[in-house]
């Protein structure tokens, strides 16, 4: 029973309950969401599900569809996605070709990635160096977008892909002008060698049609307070 659960439980008789209200950055999220009327995310990048649980948790009742290429992790995923019929999971992850890579696995998992981790991140998070690689299997979302969108669906993008989040959009050149919103992560100081930092990612997603409409606070060095990475929620001009 979570933590919450229990509260609630000691609470109940005395006819109170307790609620939990989510940070700034989520609230404007899911508002933006239910504004916009979108009733399917693509999940990329979802490790073993916390972003479409968290989504869930805000209150988002459509369906939320999950990529995740390593399948030590994509395990975890699919149990947790089991649990709820609007949660599909999917073994592979989205780029710019149709091919299987080479990941590099970190220790924490959640930093994975399919380009080098730099220098600089590992000394700002020790835990995200890495422990090992596998082959894993990555398709464009233009090879697989009728498969799992419908013409009535309202598509919110989510790309959190450590460093490789513009070959996903460039794999999404013939889809873009169907999808309604991008929330997408974005470094602000290279993290992963040859990543399209801050500036630049905001410039080339305007040019591909999508205002900002939101900024997030993200990753920061725990020692300095830097911030380092933010996710930028944008949507269609």
């Amino acid at each position: 029973m979570k933590l919450i659960q229990v509260i609630r439980a000691v609470l109940n008789p005395l006819k109170l309950d307790l609620k939990i209200y989510p940070r700034e950055d989520f609230r404007r999220r899911i508002l933006l969401i239910k504004t916009n009327g979108i009733n399917k995310i693509l999940d990329v990048g979802a490790n073993s599900g916390q972003y479409a649980q968290q989504i869930f948790d805000l209150g988002f009742s459509g369906k939320i569809l999950s990529f995740e290429p390593v399948p030590s992790i994509y395990k975890k995923l699919l149990k947790n996605s089991s649990k709820k019929t609007n949660w599909e999971a999917f073994n592979f992850g989205l780029g710019n070709k149709d091919v299987e890579l080479d990941i590099n696995i970190s220790e924490n998992t959640y930093s994975t990635s399919l380009l080098k981790i730099m220098p600089n991140h590992v000394k700002s998070a020790p835990e995200s160096k890495v422990v090992s690689t596998e082959k894993v299997i990555i398709k464009k979302l233009d090879t697989i977008f009728d498969e799992v969108v419908d013409d009535q669906d309202s598509v919110l993008l989510k790309i959190d892909v450590q460093g490789f989040e513009k070959n996903v959009l460039e794999g999404a050149e013939n889809t873009l002008r169907k999808i309604k919103g991008i929330q997408i992560e974005m470094s602000i100081e290279e993290l992963y060698q040859n990543e399209t930092l801050f500036s630049e990612m905001l410039v080339y997603i305007e040019s591909l049609g999508f205002s900002l409409h939101s900024l997030e606070n993200g990753f920061y060095n725990s020692k300095t307070g830097k911030l380092l990475q933010v996710d930028g929620v944008f949507f269609r001009k």
